[in-house]
């Protein structure tokens, strides 16, 4: 039998392309990686050992972790976690068993300097509620002598007194994690995590949003409620993109709320979150997988009289996955990167494009010869696109949008429900998203996977959201002015005229009253939104905006005017406005429509800037829209389009927006983008902060500093520059000491960070329709 391959790596843990036997690797001293697999039993808080067998080349005969093994050339980590599990133990647990702990580097040399093992290992957490019999346990008698149970904490002491009868872990270094996670998980002061979570959710202010109605049709009054009921099923396919055990996590979650103070707490804060982890805390996770949905497995080991099986609790990493639930949970940028590069353009264009997940052949329920896969090592990877990877969801969702498509009067709404609907079931989005930029009805609809910053891997995947409102004609007809000055904008943008485009099409705006939101719209709201994403239709057509106005007024009087009477100079507050806040805001979804987008590579390659940044091209596009929604401000005051008396008001609205903004987290797209503009702007002199902690606009400083930047993005974007982008994100998207000072103020006085909707009118809505098909 040929002996295992190991992939050696350098000793940062990063690959070096070779594969060696594991006896040499040893031998070598070489860089490689493992697992560790810790089974904890929560109701004896207890962990189970193996001894290993007398045989083994390292530690024979002694105590040791629950099960363990190296990655063999090729395989991943959770794939080594399960099989080693059931090997040596005969436990054979489904991949939401496992919870990635933490990584921890063994450097050691045994046998009398025979056996060096540099070894980087994936250490996980199997949390079951009752410890599982030790005569369901199969061992694998050349890797396994024995197992038993023991308490964690005497296991600590154990490790601590370096007993010789167990493997030596040193407890007060990275491996001391193991039981600082078991103690934070099951020690907690349930007060204290009460106010903890309580003060999260006092964050949120909670607002009623509505929409006056009575200006729709009978026909569209009707499609109306299979609108809302299709978004709530695209809310349904958003919690299964954050992270695959999501949906049950709520369900749980949801059930369990009547129980205690503490699981209402929890519940309410996932429920804004639409996840365990908490949007502004740097995506840190507020629950725990103690706090997770109980699963059971009934045929995860050898039968035993009397027990049902082996009952789990569901994981989730504390840190919040990068590629959430598009992408293999234990796939690294380095394998979809290899795999990618020996697909065919058309299969490339499909992995990296937005309407697809990426999965394991094994995992996926998709035939072989309908997906897009090549071997990488032993393991291969594929491309499922979402009417597949969504199927029920999606059919479900265009039904009720083929519902509304019959019932509904106005003919653009009925061509946009009626290629909604198609696309759901196609993959297609391209005739429906014209359709969307061609809505003239005063039913407002967005539904369908668009945003991209769910996916902090690579910003290639789209998420699914709904937004339903009610057009607001007055305001709509006043901003025609924007729209059709976007290529004027373009010819004048602060960059080299070779990057800018000659036919930048007009952007329609619709200015609604939010009545209804689904899907991906967890934490902080959006005030407006620019699309569509499709670089076709932006550079054959552009996009449209919509301006959500309920909620800009919300934020402006629960947030930025607090906001404002704390932390700007009592001589600039006047400045701080309405009309103002909502005009940058225009500005600022208009500016997403220009500059670059299609780009051609300094090495002559035509690409996009959103392959060529990948993940930092979220913060990035939004620091952008940001900045040049200032300077286009100014250049359309200067040019006599906008009075004069806008122009200190926008600085100073935009510099208490800033602070408003950073606190969405710097793990968010608009708080990372956000922070990199405040630092620039105060580096440069043109925001000040004066010794009470207010801060000010220097009016003399402020257009120079705002350009600068502008053409510093710009010209990143345009050359695809991805470790210039890096650099400027890594320099000042940081959380400062003038911004900590402001936040920390903001913080005292408990100003709301932003809303948290609710919609009454269509919860009304879908009940009075229950009531109608009951009567």
């Amino acid at each position: 039998m040929a002996e295992e391959l190991l992939d050696v790596l350098t000793h940062t843990g990063q690959r070096t392309g070779i594969s060696k036997p594991r006896g040499l690797v040893h031998k070598d001293g070489d860089y490689h990686r493992a697992v560790h697999v810790w089974i904890f039993a929560e109701s004896t808080k207890e962990l189970l050992l193996q001894r290993r067998a007398d045989c083994k080349d390292s530690w024979p005969g002694l105590w040791d972790i629950s099960s363990a093994g190296h990655i063999s050339a090729g395989d991943t980590s959770l794939i080594t976690a399960r099989r080693e599990l059931e090997e040596e133990l005969g436990v054979k647990l489904p991949e939401d068993a496992f919870e990635l702990i933490f990584e921890f580097l063994q450097e050691c040399v045994i046998n009398d300097g025979t056996y060096t093992n540099n070894e980087f290992n994936d250490v996980y957490l199997v949390t079951t509620l009752k410890p599982i019999p030790l005569s369901a346990f199969t061992l694998q008698e050349s890797e396994v002598s024995a197992v038993k149970y023991i308490p964690w904490e005497k296991y600590k002491t154990v490790l601590e007194k370096e007993d010789p009868d167990y493997v030596p872990y040193d407890v007060s270094g990275t491996y001391g994690k193991l039981f600082s996670v078991i103690e934070k998980r099951y020690k907690e002061d349930k007060v204290a995590r009460s106010l903890m979570l309580q003060k999260q959710l006092d964050r949120y202010a909670s607002i009623t949003l509505d929409a006056e109605l009575s200006g729709l049709s009978k026909g569209d009054m009707d499609a109306l409620v299979f609108i809302i009921k299709a978004a709530k099923v695209i809310d349904e396919i958003f919690y299964s993109q954050v992270w695959a055990s999501n949906p049950t996590l709520r369900d749980w979650l949801k059930e369990r709320a009547v129980l205690s103070s503490l699981d209402r707490l929890k519940w309410e804060n996932y429920s804004i979150n639409k996840s365990p982890w908490s949007v502004l805390d740097e995506n840190g996770a507020f629950l725990s997988t103690a706090d997770s949905a109980v699963k059971l497995s009934a045929d995860s080991t050898r039968s035993v009289p009397g027990w049902e099986g082996v009952e789990y609790r569901a994981a989730f990493p504390t840190v919040k996955p990068a590629g959430a639930n598009f992408y293999p949970p234990d796939m690294d940028k380095k394998e979809f990167e290899l795999w990618k590069n020996n697909l065919r353009d058309d299969q490339q264009e499909a992995a990296t494009g937005f309407f697809t997940v990426i999965r394991r052949p094994e995992s996926s329920t998709v035939p072989h010869d309908q997906i897009s896969e090549v071997e990488y090592g032993t393991q291969s990877l594929c491309a499922v696109p979402y009417p597949r990877e969504y199927q029920p969801h999606l059919h479900e969702a265009a039904n009720f949008l083929k519902k509304a498509e019959r019932l509904a009067d106005s003919p653009s709404l009925k061509q946009l429900l009626r290629t909604k609907a198609e696309a759901f079931l196609s993959n297609d989005y391209f005739e429906s998203d014209i359709a969307w930029m061609q809505l003239d009805s005063k039913l407002d609809v967005t539904i369908g996977p668009y945003e991209t910053y769910e996916d902090a891997l690579f910003g290639f995947k789209a998420t699914f959201e709904a937004f339903i409102g009610v057009r607001d004609d007055v305001a709509t007809s006043q901003l025609k002015l924007f729209g059709d000055r976007l290529q004027d904008l373009e010819s004048n943008l602060p960059m080299d005229d070779v990057y800018k485009s000659k036919d930048v099409v007009a952007a329609p705006i619709r200015v609604i009253r939010l009545l209804y939101n689904a899907g991906d719209v967890k934490g902080p709201q959006t005030v407006a939104f620019n699309l569509p994403n499709d670089e076709r239709i932006v550079k054959e057509r552009g996009t449209s905006m919509v301006m959500l106005k309920n909620v800009s007024e919300a934020k402006f009087i629960h947030i930025l005017k607090p906001i404002a009477e704390v932390a700007i100079r009592e001589d600039q507050k006047q400045h701080v406005d309405f009309e103002s806040f909502f005009t940058h805001t225009i500005c600022h979804e208009c500016c997403h429509g220009i500059g670059p987008h299609s780009i051609r590579c300094p090495s002559g390659k035509e690409s996009t800037v959103r392959l060529e940044l990948q993940e930092l091209h979220s913060a990035l596009e939004e620091a952008k829209a940001d900045i040049v929604g200032l300077w286009a401000l100014k250049f359309l005051i200067d040019q006599g389009l906008l009075p004069r008396n806008l122009e200190r008001s926008m600085y100073v609205s935009f510099l208490a927006g800033c602070f408003r903004s950073v606190r969405f987290g710097l793990e968010e797209a608009h708080g990372k983008g956000q922070a990199l503009q405040f630092n620039w702007l105060y580096e440069k002199e043109a925001f000040v902060m004066h010794s009470d902690g207010t801060f000010s606009v220097d009016f003399t400083k402020v257009e120079d500093a705002v350009e600068s930047l502008s053409r510093k993005i710009l010209l990143i974007q345009a050359t695809g520059d991805k470790p210039a982008a890096g650099l400027l994100l890594k320099e000042y998207a940081v959380m400062t000491q003038p911004l900590k000072n402001a936040l920390e103020k903001l913080e005292k006085l408990q100003v709301p960070v932003d809303i948290s909707p609710t919609f009454q009118l269509a919860d009304a809505l879908l009940e009075a329709q229950k009531q109608f098909k009951t009567h």
